[in-house]
């Protein structure tokens, strides 16, 4: 037998069938890529029979290195092995494998050894490759999620809806997280075989990828940069020049394909939306159940005692004088997987929060979770990852003070409420916003709410101005939704409940802030004495032109105003904070006629320019999952105030079914104007049509 011609000649995959069966057809069609826990085929030809006595042995390789090795057992074992059995006919064998539901992640190759009866190896095949995802749709993987609907959302969705804005006017961008776009799986193992685990142990790292609590926390810290090799470097201020802006991205993939090409070198730039996308994308991609949660009014609490110092000075501006890191940030966005926790006591099982936005080290690391959001309802702090710091961002209290220049702090307004508002996601019925803010928090001033916070040691103290005197003066601050380019007023009304005209001192200001409370500067101010007269109210108006606000306002064209009201004889001063985010424009995206999968289709995309002043250098990008890679558009000419500026493009979409184009515009003086159009890819017709009638 030494010289034997080759027995095994060749392998059918099966990629086609296997490949729907394990819902991975979008992932590729030619190459097999299979789910955990399910079964899949494979069909062998062989030169001549098996000669009688002679067997096959199958050997999985895992890794670069051989970092792991299994042998395929030849019958159903215990469960938690891989097994496999054959069905032979002649010169054909069809050969099923059967997958633990708890297999590792990654990219195997298959070893067929044909045994002869004394054991000896008379040929050896390793040809043969395939790829293992996480299994949502079996009932034994830890991942397993038992409703269809959400599967097809928060697996297969290549398209989505991130919330932005402040917690009173929320606005929303489209993004396109093609997680089966072409190589963004191999993208996603390449992500896994860079982080700080896999390059100190890889073995260790290799044998860990069966757990989603690993391989999930390993995602959180490999999206930024910070430390590793990850994929996206933060930055949250101007200048951009040398990467891209964070406003200016649509979506996940050219991130992910630009870090492959560098050789996992950081792209630039990311803030937090940029980071929960791409993180979306890889825990999609991977087989893990993924949402995007975006948290307003969100709080960071650096030193852990679930509260946020705001120290002003007698002007109302940021008070510097201790280089303090607790931020409130107008809203804030992290992802939920959902996965069994077997590593915690029960109850903790379902949505965990997992945050890829560089915070705070945990474990020596920039990651965030897993952490279930049950536990941060139920205030228990000690579970695993990070409970006190989500816990904080959803429920910290926000303490105003006015340092006097003798450095003397006075209390002047402490938030209970304020933290942790609309906490919205897409919902699974359509393009609209789900609010889950009752899965993070029980309802505001109930006794449930109040056992949390005990449990949780947060203090529980009664807000200021609760003196047993009756409240004379009551403060709030009204303005329309403006539009980015306008003048517009905002309007501070006092009202006086006492039986006494009250006089008092007022102070509005107007400031320029980032989305996570830096500040760009001051668009305007107005200090007067005003006289309320008993049971009525006053109005003071503070008119915000665009030239006043241009000059300061930051990408995400968020104004803050602040009022303070100082009444002699009063016990402290009365405060009212609140964001106006500057509405953009929207852009137009149109298709004409029927959209034909591998036919061109075209796209118009328009828009008006609403600012009084030309933009220069404009640029349409566009992108779809499934319709085209991002590509770029560039107007040649100013577009002049109150101008209308269309383009068209021509694309050939790749696959069928529901997709979305995706178009960001940029211009020297308006960025970021987002626009989306749902494109519906139909399977070519090659038959011919029989008409009735007339239509």
């Amino acid at each position: 037998m030494a010289n034997h011609k080759s027995l095994i000649t060749a392998a059918d995959l099966r990629s086609h069938e296997n490949n729907l069966g394990h819902h991975t057809r979008e992932i590729d069609r030619k190459r097999l890529i299979v789910r955990r826990g399910q079964a899949f085929s494979i069909t062998l030809q062989f030169s001549d029979s098996l000669p009688p006595e002679h067997h096959l042995e199958l050997v999985l390789h895992l890794g670069k290195r051989d970092e792991v090795v299994i042998k395929v057992q030849k019958e159903r074992g215990t469960g938690d092995k891989w097994w496999f059995n054959q069905q032979g006919a002649q010169a054909e064998m069809l050969l099923t494998l059967h997958s633990p539901a708890d297999a590792i992640i990654g990219h195997y190759q298959l070893s067929m050894l044909v045994m002869s009866p004394d054991g000896r190896i008379l040929e050896e095949n390793h040809k043969i490759s395939f790829h293992l995802l996480f299994n949502p749709w079996c009932k034994d993987d830890v991942v397993y999620l038992p409703d269809e609907s959400l599967l097809q959302e928060y697996v297969m969705n290549e398209h989505g809806i991130i919330y932005m804005g402040a917690w009173d006017y929320i606005g929303s961008i489209p993004w396109n997280y093609g997680q089966f776009e072409d190589y963004v799986m191999d993208i996603c193992f390449e992500v896994l075989d860079n982080s700080n685990d896999a390059l100190n142990n890889s073995e260790m790292d290799m044998e860990r990828r069966f757990d989603p609590v690993y391989v999930s926390r390993i995602i959180t810290a490999m999206v930024n940069a910070n430390g590793d090799k990850g994929v996206l470097a933060g930055r949250w201020q101007e200048p951009y020049s040398d990467g891209v802006a964070p406003n200016r991205w649509t979506g996940s993939v050219p991130i992910l394909q630009q870090w492959s090409k560098a050789g996992a070198r950081a792209v630039k730039y990311g803030q937090c939306w940029v980071f929960a996308a791409v993180a979306c994308t890889v825990l999609r991609c991977l087989g893990i159940p993924t949402r995007l949660i975006t948290n307003f009014s969100s709080a960071h609490d650096v030193d852990g005692n679930l509260s946020y110092d705001v120290l002003l000075d007698e002007k109302l501006q940021t008070f510097n004088g201790e280089g303090r890191r607790d931020s409130s940030w107008n809203f804030h966005c992290w992802v939920e997987s959902w996965m069994k926790r077997e590593d915690l006591p029960k109850g903790n099982d379902g949505w965990q929060v997992l945050d890829p936005t560089p915070q705070e080290l945990s474990d020596g690391e920039f990651c965030c979770g897993p952490c279930p959001v049950k536990a941060i309802k139920e205030g228990n702090l000690a579970v695993k990852y990070d409970a006190p710091f989500v816990f904080a961002e959803v429920n910290a209290d926000i303490i105003h003070w006015i340092v006097h220049p003798d450095g003397q702090r006075q209390k002047i307004k402490v938030d209970q409420s304020t933290v942790g508002r609309n906490i919205s996601t897409k919902s699974v019925y359509g393009n609209h916003r789900e609010d889950v803010t009752g899965e993070y928090k029980y309802p505001e001033g109930s006794n449930k709410e109040r056992e949390v916070y005990e449990k949780a040691g947060r203090p529980v103290t009664e807000p200021t101005n609760g003196t047993a005197e009756p409240v004379q003066l009551q403060m709030t601050i009204k303005h329309a939704k403006p539009v980015f380019g306008t003048d517009f007023d905002v309007i501070v009304e006092v009202k006086n409940d006492g039986v006494k005209d009250a006089h008092a001192q007022l102070t509005m200001l107007a400031l320029a802030v980032t989305y996570n409370s830096l500040h760009r500067g001051e668009c305007q101010r107005k200090a007067i004495t005003i006289t309320v007269p008993a049971h009525q109210a006053h109005r003071e108006v503070l008119r915000l032109r665009y030239d006043d606000y241009v000059r300061c306002v930051s990408e995400q064209h968020l104004i803050r105003v602040k009022a303070l009201l100082e009444a002699p004889g009063a016990n402290e001063p009365i405060m009212a904070v609140t964001n106006i985010p500057l509405s953009m424009p929207e852009l137009l995206v149109q298709l004409k006629g029927k959209a034909v999968v591998y036919e061109q289709s075209t796209a118009y995309i328009s828009f008006t320019n609403p600012l009084p002043v030309p933009l220069r250098g404009g640029v349409f990008t566009v992108e779809g999952a499934g319709l085209l890679s991002a590509t770029e558009v560039l107007v040649d000419d100013n577009i002049a105030p109150g101008q209308k500026v269309s383009v068209k493009l021509s694309f050939k979409p790749i696959r069928t079914g529901v997709r979305k184009l995706v178009v960001d515009f940029d211009s020297d003086r308006l960025k970021d104007v987002k626009g989306a159009a749902t494109v519906v890819v139909h399977k070519r017709y090659n038959g011919s049509w029989d008409y009735i009638g007339n239509f």
